[in-house]
Order: structure tokens, then sequence, then C-alpha cells
């Protein structure tokens, strides 16, 4: 368990620490020469069942509430400090907001200094106390008047945070190190001789142990490092898990690349995000509305980053009100669901509200639709299985499983899920997948009605004709079901309803059956309508109507006017594509023409071609895969 102390400064944060753990946290030259905390400092004490209570001892100055907050978002318990012949100041105040707003659930207020006073001037100063938490979730904290000096009342404090570590045990859910991700956030990092690069931090969730990988976000993609030792709770062990304080000795790593607000994760847990979804309370103590628009510091773990609010659910927050808001940040954190967070003003002078995050892969279109809502308000439900079954609900378009799973912080999900169907990475409740497949039908339909001499569009425009925001994965994945339930069919590239279809007359069969051969041969040229007409001897107004028949039945495709090349040989140039796209990244008309020893026009229009079919997209001047086309694949529909 993780205690922090708060309180005003020089109300004996840490002079109390060290009467109940025989260790001074003030370990800068600065520090002993003003006599005051500047940075966070750790100690640790054992309790009587074997347990090891590691404490956090924050600055108190106003100057150094960012510190304080690096520090706080870690901890399972607070001591709240108040001098006794200084009664309540003005970071009382504000270390209150923060603990308040970080939603933590138990504190203790300690009233120090108590021999400097009499009965009269302690029971004045609770009083104080008593009032000043009363509208706060800590308004029923147990308060003990001190004396760290003396002894008084150390050994009754002492022993009631034991029983506070105790419950606490008893109440910490088992680790389930198959599905909890490990994320450290990173509080202090240095060097060692002989051990290299050690990061110090709060162990917000999961375990790790000597020997694993682990990787440094944000802002470090790629890089994974190696847990060479570690220490838990200031002891040498093999392992640390969520709620301890620990120290990692990093191989791979260097030191210039880790700093304060880094996050070290379980590499399934790699994120980063600038924009973030999250359930927000303003202060009560707030003499005005929160608005949308607001700038604000943002203090996520031990993270400190500009940010603008977007109220998403209400036209503003009232002071003590709560609401669901989008957080713009200035620059990319690590954070997921369930962090706690601090807001304050922009020119951090202030706490102003704080809450947690709902989801870090906030949208930035569609984020006030009712659908949206819907599904942050099932993500504020305390159990996962809740919070999963009305994400469902409320996403006719299904879950991504790997992302939902990486944002809730998990490493695994399990496979078996009520009421909805996986589809790959995809899941998506029963009745949302039959009104999706029924959209589809009916955009079938429609395009028929509109265009009844064509056999159907290619599967790219049907998803733009029926459900365009839907994933392609999962769109082609209900076109599959569809046709093996025989109600839809698919030939080359294109969709149609199976009453509907392109039939050739007697002559344009003919015709198709002389130009087989002439298509083929073309190779990746293709063949052009006018060459085929002269060398087949046919009119070549009929040749290119035919040619354009098997074009709508998928037989062949038209890159540009009147060039037509058969499925088999665009699926060869598909091919090409991957492989490119495999080994550079990126395609480039350069290198297609080489692998393909074409031209460059001819080059770049089979890109271009293949752009609008959906297989690649443009970037400036590359093509790069489409991650969720099977265009062309084993895997596709239409193969």
């Amino acid at each position: 368990m993780i205690i922090g102390t708060a309180g005003h400064i020089d109300h004996g944060k840490t002079t109390l620490v060290r009467a109940l753990t025989g260790t001074d946290t003030d370990r800068l030259p600065e520090e002993k020469r003003r006599g005051i905390s500047i940075e966070l400092g750790f100690a640790f004490m054992d309790t009587p069942c074997g347990e090891r209570i590691g404490f956090v001892d924050v600055p108190g100055h106003e100057r150094l509430v960012h510190t304080m907050l690096a520090g706080a978002t870690g901890m399972d318990h607070a001591l709240l400090l108040v001098a006794a012949d200084d009664g309540v100041m003005p970071q009382t105040r504000e270390h209150l907001a923060v603990l308040s707003l970080m939603g933590l659930p138990h504190a203790t207020v300690v009233i120090t200094k108590a021999d400097r006073v009499d009965i009269d001037r302690l029971r004045v100063v609770e009083q104080e106390v008593r009032d000043l938490l009363a509208p706060t979730p800590l308004a029923d904290a147990a308060i003990f008047a001190v004396s760290a000096p003396t002894g008084q009342g150390v050994d009754a404090l002492r022993e009631h945070l034991y029983q506070v570590s105790e419950r606490s045990r008893a109440a910490r859910p088992a680790q389930d190190a198959s599905a909890q991700g490990f994320r450290l956030a990173v509080d202090r990092a240095f060097t060692l001789d002989g051990v290299g690069t050690v990061v110090t931090g709060t162990v917000h969730a999961g375990s790790v142990s000597v020997g694993e990988e682990l990787v440094l976000v944000p802002g470090h993609a790629g890089i994974r490092v190696r847990v060479r030792s570690v220490h838990a709770q200031s002891r040498s062990a093999d392992g640390a898990y969520r709620g301890q304080r620990c120290a990692l000795g990093l191989a791979g790593l260097s030191r210039e690349l880790v700093h304060r607000g880094s996050w070290l994760v379980t590499p399934e847990l790699e994120l980063q995000t600038d924009r973030i979804d999250v359930e927000l309370t303003l202060w009560h103590g707030e003499d005005r509305p929160l608005k949308s628009g607001t700038p604000v510091q943002v203090h996520i773990g031990a993270a400190s980053v500009l940010g603008t609010v977007a109220i998403l659910d209400a036209e503003s927050i009232a002071p003590g009100g709560s609401a669901v808001a989008q957080l713009v940040l200035r620059e990319p954190i690590g954070t997921w669901h369930g962090d706690r967070l601090v807001l304050r003003d922009a020119s951090a002078s202030r706490t102003i509200a704080g809450g947690k995050v709902l989801d870090p892969f906030a949208p930035v279109r569609y984020r006030r639709t009712p659908e949206r809502l819907a599904a942050l308000s099932a993500l504020q439900l305390p159990r996962f299985e809740d919070r999963l079954a009305g994400i469902l609900s409320a996403a006719p378009l299904g879950v991504d499983l790997g992302r939902f799973a990486k944002a809730q912080g998990l490493r695994i999900l399990a496979s078996e899920f009520t009421g909805a169907t996986r589809v790959g990475d995809w899941l998506i409740a029963a009745d949302h997948a039959v009104a999706a497949q029924n959209a589809a039908i009916g955009a079938l339909s429609a395009f028929h009605e509109k265009h009844p001499d064509e056999l159907g569009p290619d599967l790219a425009r049907l998803r733009r004709l029926a459900l365009p925001r839907a994933p392609e994965p999962l769109f082609r994945a209900w076109i599959a079901a569809l046709r093996a339930q025989g109600r839809v069919g698919v030939l080359g590239a294109c969709a149609h309803l199976p009453a509907h279809a392109v039939k050739l007359s007697a002559t344009e069969e003919r015709i198709s059956q002389r130009l087989g051969p002439a298509l083929s041969a073309a190779g990746f040229e293709g063949a052009w309508a006018r060459d085929l007409a002269r060398d087949s001897g046919e009119g070549e107004a009929l040749v290119r109507t035919t040619l354009s028949r098997l074009a709508q039945r998928g037989e062949l495709h038209q890159v540009v006017k009147d060039l037509f090349y058969p499925a088999s040989t665009m699926a060869e140039l598909a091919t090409l594509v991957r492989d490119l796209a495999a080994r550079d990244g990126e395609v480039t008309a350069a290198s297609f023409r080489d692998a393909t020893y074409l031209g460059r026009k001819r080059a770049i229009q089979i890109l271009e071609y293949l752009d609008r079919l959906g297989m690649l997209h443009r970037v400036g001047d590359v093509h790069r895969l489409r991650k969720d086309s099977r265009l062309f694949t084993d895997e596709s529909v239409t193969a």
C-alpha cells in the first residue's frame, strides 16, 4: 500500500514520516539547507502482519503543486496534515481538493505540532478541519493529534495505519497476471554504476518480473527494454505488483530518453494519445462554471501537459457538478481507462477539477452523438463485463477488441461473449449485425433500381453507400455471411442481389470467348478496346459494349477508359503490390514500375485504380496498403 502526505508547507509532513519510519525523506542538499521538501521523498514501514507500507512525502509549497501531483496519483491512502498553531492554510485547501477530485477513497487527518497549543486550540482546529472536509468525499476521515518530536500520538497513528493497510490488503483483488497489463508511472530516473538506467515510480496495474520486456511511452515507439533488476518497497525482489513503490534496473534504455511523466508498460498496452474522453467533477469551491474551450493544465500519472476542455453532454459544468468531457492535449501522453486526473487552471495557480479517464482513444468526429454518449456512460460502470456489454449495446458498428483491451489496460480478453458475434478482432451485438446486413441489402436494392444495366457496386463502393463508418474487415465479414446465406452474390469485385445479374447476349457471349485469349496474353500492359476490336475483326462499338458488360459482371477490371485487365492478371498485380508494401512499408510509382517492367504512366494508372478499389490509399507521392483490406487475397470474399 502507498500512503502519501499532503498539506501546507512547514506543517510537519517530512518530520512525521521520519517519526513513523525512521527515514528522512529530504535527500537533496537544497532541501537540507532550506528545511523544506522540494522533490518527492520516499520511506517505508513494515507492519506486524508482514506487509510493507510505502510513504510518498510531497512538497507543500504552492509553487511545487505540480510535484505534489506527480506523487499523488499513485496513492492508496493519504495523510492530510494541519499544524495546530497555524490551522487550515491555503495549501491545505488545495491539497484537499487534489485528494478529493482524484477520487481517493480514504484519508487520515493529522493535526501536527500538538505540543505547541492547549486543548482548546486543538478542539478549534479539529472543528475547522471537520468543516473543511464536510462537503468532500473525505468527510468521515479519522483525525489524530500528534507531536512528532515528542512522540505524542505517533504510536496511535502508526497502529491506525497498520489497520488501514490490513483492510486494504483484504480488499485488494487477486492479481490476474494473464489479463492485467503492467504499468509503472515514472517519477524519477537516474544511472547507477554497474546497473545502468534505473527508474522509480508507483505500479498502477499488473505485475512485472526480472527478465521481462517493457515498452517506454510516450514518444518512443518500438523501444523495448529488459528488466534487469527489481526493488519493490525498497527491497530487492524477483518482481513487483500493483500498489507498490518500485525501482527497475533496465537494460537497453538510455537515461536521456526517460523522464518524469513517462510510463513503462507491457508491450500489449503500448499507446500514446493527445485526445482523451474523461469524467470530470468541478471543485465545489470554484466560483464559475467550467465551459468548453477552457485551457487547463492536465495532470495524469506523473505527467503534466497543457490541454483544452470540450464538454460533451452539457453546456458547462457547475461547481460541484460532473459531466463527461474531452481533453485535447498539446502533446501526447500515456494513459488508460480508470486513470485518475487533476485539472489546474492554465496559469497553474489553482486546482479546479478532477476525475478519471474513460477512453484514451477519443474520437475527433461524432464525439457528441447519442451513440457516443451512451458508450461513455457505459465506460463509467465499475465492472469490466458491464462496460463491455454497454459498449456493445451502444456501438452499431461493433467493437475492436484489441483496441478496447488496450484502452482498458488488459493484455487479453476472454474468447467467449454472450449475445455477440466475434469476427476476427471485432465483436458486434447480434441485433446490430442484423441491422448492418439489412443496410447492405437495402443499399444494393437501391443501386440496382438506379443502375439496372450494371451488375452492382464494388465492395468498397457498397461500403460507402451502406455503412461508410464500418471497418472494412467487419463489413466484408457481413457480406461473406450474406453470401453464405444466399442473400447476396459476389462476382469479381462486385456485389449484387441474387435476382439481379448482367446477362450477355448471344453475340456478346461469342465476342467474349474470342477476346479471352488476347486479354490474358496482354499481361501487365492490359488491353485497349480498339486493339482488341482490330485484332478480333469485330466492330469497335460492339467490342467496347461487351467489355463494359464483362467489367460490370466483375470478370474484367477497367483501369482507365477502354483499358481492361482480366481478374487473374489484376490479382497478380495486387500480389506484387502487397509484396512491395511488406518490404518497404509503402509503394511508389517507381518501385511498382520496376517490379512490373511497366512504364511510369501505366504504373500510376494501376496504383490509382487500386486506390479507388480501397486496397491502397495515397499519402503524398506514395501509396500505402490499407491494413483492413482483404482485396485479392485468399481471405477476400471476392476471391
